[in-house]
């Protein structure tokens, strides 16, 4: 049984949160994230099975405690392994476990990961079984309304009741159907068109179940009106691409009242990035979630420019960042 304390943060995070993003949201990105958020729910990039088993794992699972609350999200479809691997992300103390049914591109259909589950539910709610039975935090799903011609209502419910009757408790949908063969898996974040309605549907169906939205959602402005029809709301690449976007979040979604300036922000990063340096990572690594920090700010291209221009130098180090963010603030760092 999951503790009820873990249960009730995980499901209060979850109302609004920043969805898994291969080659964004490592820990670099969600620890500026949480500079900028205190409430949100973070997810890691999705991480295969046999990357956990077999990969340096304090590479991939490593974290700053400050990215509470956390989950981890795994692909894959053995049940023995994902539950192997929902035990080891317990054990790195994520707050939650998420099984990747969503990606469509070819690489992880060909380990039978991503989208095509969806056409096994069964499978799926074999994996949902064997990691609930070990883990005492919640296991998630993320997927889609539908994959290729398979993208009926019908379809759609049934994959929700026959896995959720395994144990998992909450879906978060991306509310477009997923093509399998055709498009690349950028295009399926765009040319499958948008339909809130069939996750509103979703929820209908099932009251009992926590149902979160997301799909091109680029700013707060909708966010609480989908709430009055799902239960929590994930945004995406518009989290990564313009992260001051989450600024108001605490405070518009949560209740929170909290200031904060894009100067505290990078001030705050900048200390990270001074101890991460000298853990042996590279400017470039760091300094590139930093990109769209002053997005819409005067200023703004010439801060670009000068990182994309000086974190690759050999022996860049923190002053570069300091210079660029000169360029932009008012008040030196």
């Amino acid at each position: 049984m999951i503790p009820m304390e873990k249960l009730q943060a995980a499901d209060q995070a979850r109302v609004f949160s920043v969805a898994p993003m291969m080659d964004c949201t490592d820990r670099h990105e969600r620890y500026l994230l949480r500079q900028i958020s205190n409430r949100c729910l973070l997810y890691s990039e999705m991480l295969t099975t046999g990357a956990i088993l077999y990969g340096d794992r304090k590479r991939l699972l490593g974290f700053d405690a400050s990215e509470h609350p956390l989950a981890l999200q795994i692909g894959g479809s053995d049940p023995q392994r994902m539950a192997q691997c929902a035990r080891i992300g317990v054990d790195w103390n994520y707050d939650e476990i998420n099984i990747n049914v969503g990606c469509p591109s070819d690489r992880v259909q060909a380990g039978k990961i991503g989208a095509c589950l969806m056409a096994h539910p069964d499978l799926v709610a074999e994996c949902v079984a064997a990691m609930t039975a070990v883990v005492d935090v919640p296991v998630t799903v993320k997927t889609r309304i539908g994959i290729d011609e398979r993208d009926s209502f019908d379809e759609l419910c049934h994959f929700v009741d026959t896995v959720s009757r395994a144990g998992c408790n909450t879906f978060i949908v991306h509310a477009r159907k997923a093509w399998l063969h055709g498009l690349s898996p950028r295009e399926n974040r765009s040319v499958p068109p948008l339909n809130y309605e069939r996750v509103y549907a979703l929820k209908r169906e099932f009251p009992d179940i926590s149902i979160v939205l997301n799909g091109g959602i680029n700013d707060l402005s909708p966010v609480m009106e989908h709430l009055q029809k799902v239960d929590g709301v994930m945004v995406g690449r518009a989290a990564y691409s313009n992260p001051f976007l989450l600024a108001e979040v605490d405070a518009v979604v949560f209740g929170d009242e909290r200031e904060i300036s894009r100067r505290e922000v990078f001030c705050a990063y900048l200390e990270y990035c001074e101890k991460q340096l000298k853990s042996g990572y590279r400017l470039g690594q760091l300094s590139r979630h930093l990109i769209g920090l002053f997005q819409g700010q005067p200023r703004a291209r010439a801060w670009r420019r000068y990182l994309s221009e000086n974190v690759h130098r050999p022996g860049a180090g923190p002053e570069v960042l300091r210079a660029a963010a000169n360029l932009v603030l008012d008040v030196p760092v």
